[in-house]
């Protein structure tokens, strides 16, 4: 995100808020910043679509620097890395959650699904990493899977949650994270009933 775009994109998401991802909207941003509307087009050649995976590449790069700047996660158990990581990431988001519902119902549609799907992604890549995964095997991917399920399904409940601080969809993200340890540790015992029975 280079600098321009960072300037159209701040001074855009409040309009964006209450008329989506739509150029008129980025436009308007250029002017109320004494650019020429023109300077939005240039910005984002491939338009507003582009603007939002612009602005969620974004906030991606913020959640790996702030992960690796302003937390220590050798003191933590892994449960407690990973939902680190999760509310950080909405957290940062949390005065623009309208602009992030209406970027998620544009990742909704069909043509928009890979693009919404690389994004979530790198999302969960990256809190992983933050939390000091170094699998390469299966297991990195299973591990990446559970997370965007969990991560996901937390995303939707934040964007209804007016609890301070976002207490209830951190509550709700601790439940999530241990109903996945619990089916884990199923999976874990029924292996080794089933590697028994076979002796």
């Amino acid at each position: 995100m280079d600098a321009l775009q960072t300037r159209l994109l701040n001074a855009a998401l409040p309009g964006i808020a209450f008329d989506g991802w739509d150029m008129q909207v980025i436009r308007a941003a250029a002017v109320s910043l004494d650019l020429p509307k023109e300077e939005a087009d240039r910005a984002f050649p491939g338009g507003a679509f582009q603007a939002l995976n612009v602005w969620v590449d974004g906030t991606n790069a913020q959640l790996r620097e702030t992960l690796a700047n302003d937390y220590n996660f050798e003191s933590m158990k892994i449960r407690e890395r990973i939902a680190t990581g999760v509310m950080v990431r909405l957290r940062a988001q949390q005065l623009h959650r309208e602009a992030v519902r209406k970027g998620l119902a544009l990742y909704q549609l069909p043509w928009n699904a890979p693009d919404g799907l690389k994004h979530l992604y790198a999302t969960v890549d990256i809190i992983w990493r933050a939390a000091g995964d170094t699998s390469t095997d299966w297991n990195f991917y299973s591990k990446r899977t559970l997370l965007a399920k969990v991560y996901s399904s937390t995303l939707l409940y934040w964007l209804n949650d007016d609890s301070p601080n976002q207490s209830d969809t951190e509550a709700f993200l601790h439940r999530r994270i241990e109903d996945v340890m619990q089916i884990q540790k199923f999976k874990g015992k029924l292996t080794q009933w089933r590697q028994k029975a076979a002796i």
